[in-house]
């Protein structure tokens, strides 16, 4: 039996998170005739202007890149049409496709999301999942509409959310993980076997983009609460907390000790304090149960492991300002 036609694809992403998928489909068969992506932007201390990973990576492999501020514009979707792609395939690309450009390919636009939609639908998929406590999350192939991550799902690829995972570590499992979900995807959409399944409305929730806001740590909340915080702001935009000096101290690393969520492990100090340093980490009173530090930055510094931090710095005593909920 004679093997279909490899396709002409269009690609569009802009993060770190969607070069996996680019070079998975370097390496196949198929065709990337195309590369959409975000304008440079100012990056670094010194604001240079600084292509995005997509586009790096493009111009490493000599696709042709394109960078519109909009896809609305009557000559942005003539450009896109005259591509003649087969399929679009969009990864954290940061701008809307209107319905025009969605009917374009004649496969139409295929999305790769890091959830299990409909849980999860929007901009932080990775950090909702680790601040709500999920036990599990994946990569969903979506067939893209108007809406916003509200498609029929193709198909969907499930893995764990571990105790320790930071985004870092879920954000880089999730990237390998999404590599075998669009090949297997597009081997369905090939050979005309892919099934197209309306999401559940009941079962959506909205994952809002991260606010640097929500990093100050309230201690009125509970340690295992405030551990997710830590875990899901790293390595963005970082879990803080200010001294009485009013200086700012980043938590890159902290847990909540064993029986914190038991109302009988509640400390008796004020939420904030530090009641215990030692070179196994600082512990710190809250709002039910006690955090445990184990990375920590002070302004000016690089981050330290807490034997390394304790060597240098004193927190004996102090009881940390208590931020908002956020």
């Amino acid at each position: 039996m004679k093997s279909p036609a490899p396709l002409r694809i269009i690609f569009a992403g802009t993060p770190e998170f969607s070069t996996h998928a680019l070079h998975a489909l370097w390496l196949s068969p198929h065709s990337v005739c195309a590369v959409y992506t975000q304008p440079d932007r100012p990056a670094g201390r010194g604001r240079k202007l600084t292509a995005s990973p997509i586009k790096q990576l493009a111009v490493k492999y000599a696709i042709p890149v394109r960078q519109p501020i909009g896809l609305k514009h009557t000559d942005a979707i003539e450009e896109l049409r005259a591509w003649q792609a087969d399929l679009m395939v969009v990864v954290a690309y940061g701008l809307i496709l209107p319905r025009p450009v969605l009917n374009i390919p004649y496969l139409g636009c295929i999305n790769i999301h890091a959830s299990l939609l409909p849980r999860w639908r929007g901009a932080a998929p990775i950090q909702r999942a680790i601040l709500a406590g999920d036990s599990a999350t994946g990569i969903t192939i979506m067939q893209m509409d108007a809406g916003l991550d509200t498609g029929k799902i193709i198909s969907q690829h499930a893995c764990p959310v571990l105790p320790t995972d930071t985004a870092h570590d879920l954000h880089d499992r999730l990237a390998g993980l999404s590599t075998k979900a669009l090949m297997d995807a597009l081997d369905d959409l090939q050979n005309g076997s892919a099934l197209f399944t309306p999401q559940d409305e009941t079962q959506a929730c909205y994952a809002a983009k991260i606010e640097k806001r929500e990093a100050e740590l309230d201690w009125h909340q509970d340690a295992v609460t405030l551990a997710r915080k830590v875990r899901a702001f790293n390595p963005w935009p970082v879990a803080q907390t200010r001294l009485s000096s009013g200086q700012t101290l980043r938590i890159w690393s902290a847990h909540a000790l064993a029986g914190s969520d038991d109302p009988a492990a509640m400390p008796n100090s004020l939420p904030g304090k530090v009641i215990g340093t030692s070179a196994a980490g600082i512990d710190v009173a809250t709002g039910g149960g006690i955090l445990r530090l184990t990375q920590l930055q002070l302004p000016g510094g690089r981050p330290l492991a807490v034997s390394d931090f304790v060597n240098a710095h004193t927190l004996d005593n102090q009881t940390f300002q208590l931020g908002a909920t956020a």
